[in-house]
């Protein structure tokens, strides 16, 4: 039950009470044991969605990590996560703090790119259902196995290691994919030891696929640009198609953090039971486990990039066919990809001093600003591409990243429209047929997907509003508008 008393500027939910500092700006004051304070973005409508689950208690937990800097934020898409919300951003002393794996996620390097294309809208009208049906033949979806490569240890611990340098090399990815990634697409820090067997082993099987959930592959067509002189620099403009892919580790980043968290949770016991929730489970900083966990963790994150390239490469194979026309001549280049759950060392000024972080996003999208030495070359000048997904009916936003997000979030924004609903309300509430349906009739988007009970799960009434998200983020100066998209053809698992 929540309560926003407009005199006082307050608004209180679950015993929790926030307090107004500034348009979208809500202060979680410290109580008890936090060692910060909370920081909420959003506007009235997002913070009564955010209040109707764990989520502020979960950032009132948060709060407690040793070494965490303030603020301890919620993102305006945030919702309820294993321990750490959805849409969180700890920054983390990386001397004196700890490392949290719930506070990254299961599916490590949850992440997502965006391909474009010359082609226009025009140029598709007639052709979405074999679209639809050749993306789906064509890229691995679902859950269990079944890749675009059939790997072994080996192969899966090359990946880990090298990233997409090992795309690159096996021809499923050209340089300039490489310089357009995150971290060019490569954690040097990553190292296969730190992997278990078990984790390998689900991995190698599902290298180049999308899984199942609220990942997907998705045409989509630009509908509004906002900012010319970026939308330029971006290589965008309003009618363009252009493909996003939004996955991850799959099973063996989920095994990573499965694996981490018993460890911790039995090794570093004495510090759980500091923490008012044991889904904090974390390693201090310097121990042997939060080295490994850094370790692995970031085997994960390249093992991710990798799987998003062979999706990348079995995109681009099947616009060849469709269109009749290499990929090159189509202009299938690479906007970006960036990560949604990680947890990264960075240099960050906290209290006028500069500090080595593990700044851990989950559900959070790294958004660094023009001039950035981090942003890649051909952005540096307007600032890092943000890619934040709406749902399958409302369409996207493309940002960059804005002026203000280093002082406000550790150069942080949302990762998309969040959560309204649980999956299994979802499934409650809607009828796949009918949503794949209503989305043909009404909006001419064809859903192509493994089961109904899939598309009931990720129905348009299942997220929020991501013009509000959008909104927010725009108004703090976090991450700007520069285009929004809309759906054609959207691949589930």
């Amino acid at each position: 039950m929540s309560n926003y008393e407009a005199d006082t500027e307050t608004f209180e939910a679950n015993g929790i009470t926030l307090e107004r500092t500034g348009e979208y700006v809500w202060r979680l004051p410290k109580t008890d044991d936090m060692r910060v304070e909370g920081r909420v973005f959003a506007n009235e409508a997002l913070l009564a969605a955010i209040a109707d689950d764990k989520s502020l208690s979960q950032l009132q937990n948060a709060a407690h990590l040793p070494g965490i800097v303030e603020p301890a934020i919620a993102m305006p898409d945030a919702h309820q996560g294993y321990g750490f919300p959805v849409g969180g951003v700890g920054a983390i002393d990386a001397t004196d703090g700890v490392i949290s794996p719930g506070a990254v996620g299961y599916d490590i390097n949850c992440g997502i790119r965006i391909v474009k294309t010359t082609l226009s809208y025009e140029d598709v009208r007639g052709r979405e259902e074999a679209l639809a049906e050749t993306l789906y033949a064509n890229v691995p979806t679902g859950l269990g196995g079944g890749g675009v490569v059939d790997g072994d240890r080996g192969t899966v611990a090359e990946i880990l290691e090298r990233g997409v340098d090992w795309a690159v090399e096996a021809g499923y990815a050209t340089r300039a994919d490489r310089v357009h990634c995150e971290d060019e697409g490569r954690r040097p820090e990553a190292d296969a030891s730190a992997v278990s067997q078990d984790a390998k082993d689900r991995g190698k099987n599902q290298i180049g696929s999308l899984g199942s959930g609220n990942h997907f592959l998705e045409v989509q067509r630009v509908t509004d640009t906002f900012r010319p002189a970026v939308a330029e620099a971006f290589g965008l403009a309003e009618d363009q198609i252009v493909v996003m892919i939004h996955t991850g580790s799959r099973g063996l980043g989920h095994q990573i953090c499965t694996d981490y968290l018993r460890e911790i949770e039995q090794a570093h016991a004495g510090l759980l039971d500091q923490l008012p929730d044991k889904e904090l489970a974390a390693a201090p900083a310097g121990s042997q486990l939060a080295e490994d966990y850094y370790r692995a963790m970031c085997g994960a994150i390249n093992f991710a990039w990798v799987n998003r390239q062979l999706i990348t490469h079995q995109t681009r194979q099947v616009f060849q066919q469709v269109f009749d026309r290499p990929w090159e001549q189509l202009g299938m280049e690479l906007l970006y990809d960036v990560a949604h759950n990680i947890a990264k060392r960075e240099s960050h000024t906290v209290d006028g001093t500069q500090r080595e972080l593990f700044v851990h996003r989950k559900g959070a999208t790294r958004a660094f600003p023009a001039g950035h030495p981090a942003v890649p070359t051909a952005y540096r000048d307007v600032g890092q591409p943000v890619i934040l997904p709406g749902n399958m009916g409302s369409g996207s936003y493309i940002l960059r990243g804005g002026a203000e997000s280093m002082a406000r979030s550790f150069g942080s924004t949302a990762h998309g429209a969040g959560r309204l609903m649980s999956r299994t309300q979802a499934k409650q509430e809607f009828w796949g047929g009918d949503v794949q349906s209503a989305l043909q009739d009404d909006h001419e988007i064809y859903v192509k997907a493994e089961s109904g009970a899939t598309i009931a799960e990720e129905a348009p009434g299942v997220y929020k509003d991501i013009d509000d998200v959008v909104a927010v983020s725009e108004a703090l100066g976090i991450g700007d508008k520069v285009a929004r998209t809309f759906p054609v053809v959207n691949i589930k698992g």
